[in-house]
């Protein structure tokens, strides 16, 4: 009888664990997710829902029972209440795996390195933020690593650029440079003219850890690897991917703006979000880029998706590119 793997997944509805999710599923894993509240909404796509509560540790050690690989992707929305969160949570995901003998695979960020470590990072790169948020992400990651020495847990961490794809949820390119569920008239850029920024593309990035899964059983018990994703050159790239993915559709050509950083500090003393945003506003005023070459190293590639093959898939799910407009005036003309 053939025995699958069986994955625990944390934070399946969001963006990055439900498209691992997905992704280890249609690999032929049995994958768990745990979520507060179940309702029939989703429950039939081939992943066996759990109740249960991230920061509730009998909730994660019992749906972790029988379960290899946990994949820790439970974030805090919008940034609200990392410090009292975050670690929590990741202290009982330690826990079931310990218990379990689990892997532990983790979305790593950007956030645990300062401007020391700038303008390329490497996995070796110190890690002395100058943020919050940094400072936990680097707690974070230390405690994983000492779960790792002692023998029970093994850690996978990848770190890439800021998110987008067509499932994304909460993302820049979601929040920031467009409105979901309308048709594109402006882009706004977040970052300072010419400077350079990472992006990454949620299914390369799912993809990446579902093929390092398979293949952990060669790995160190704490392996972090960076993916290089998408570089734009001068902070416009993308915006300018966006353009010619909304004109292909038929859309008049949107505009590209600054983003409005004035008005989000003028707004953050009444906004908690547009204050945790300002904090890491660091990472659009200056390049900062990932190396990937230990990852090229073992597993030969980076998985790739084309930028605009992309850009068009994530406006699509998003709900962008639903009504071409100029298509349906040409039609109603002829």
């Amino acid at each position: 009888m053939e025995i699958r793997n069986t994955v625990l997944v944390l934070g399946a509805t969001g963006g990055i664990g439900g498209e691992v999710a997905r992704q280890l599923r249609d690999a032929g894993w049995h994958v768990r997710a745990m979520k507060r509240g179940l309702d029939e909404t989703g429950l039939k796509d081939g992943i066996d829902w759990v109740e249960g509560d991230a920061l509730h540790r009998a909730d994660v050690m019992s749906a972790a029972r029988g379960c290899s690989v946990i994949v820790h992707a439970v974030n805090p929305p919008g940034y609200r209440r990392w410090s009292e969160l975050l670690l929590p949570m990741l202290d009982n995901t330690i826990a079931a795996a310990t218990a379990h003998r689990a892997t532990i695979v983790l979305p790593g960020t950007v956030y645990n390195y300062g401007p020391d470590a700038f303008p390329v990072l490497t996995e070796a790169s110190p890690q002395h933020p100058e943020t919050r948020k940094g400072a936990i992400r680097v707690e974070l990651e230390r405690r994983m690593v000492v779960a790792a020495q002692g023998g029970a847990v093994r850690v996978i961490v990848v770190r890439a650029g800021d998110f987008f794809g067509p499932k994304a949820g909460n993302s820049w390119f979601t929040q920031g440079m467009v409105k979901p569920g309308r048709p594109v008239s402006v882009v706004h850029l977040p970052g300072d003219a010419g400077v350079g920024h990472q992006f990454a593309y949620l299914p390369d990035v799912a993809r990446t850890m579902v093929q390092l899964l398979a293949q952990r059983q060669a790995l160190p018990p704490f392996a972090a690897f960076h993916m290089a994703g998408h570089w734009d050159a001068d902070g416009s790239q993308l915006g300018k991917a966006i353009q010619r993915a909304v004109v292909k559709h038929g859309h008049a050509l949107p505009k590209l703006k600054a983003f409005p950083w004035r008005l989000v500090r003028l707004a953050s003393p009444f906004v908690l979000t547009f204050c945790e945003l300002l904090e890491m506003r660091y990472l659009w005023r200056q390049e900062v880029r990932m190396d990937n070459r230990r990852l090229i190293d073992f597993l030969g590639h980076e998985p790739h998706t084309p930028l605009d093959d992309a850009v068009k898939a994530t406006l699509t799910g998003i709900g962008c590119l639903t009504h071409p407009i100029l298509n349906n005036k040409l039609q109603t003309d002829s």
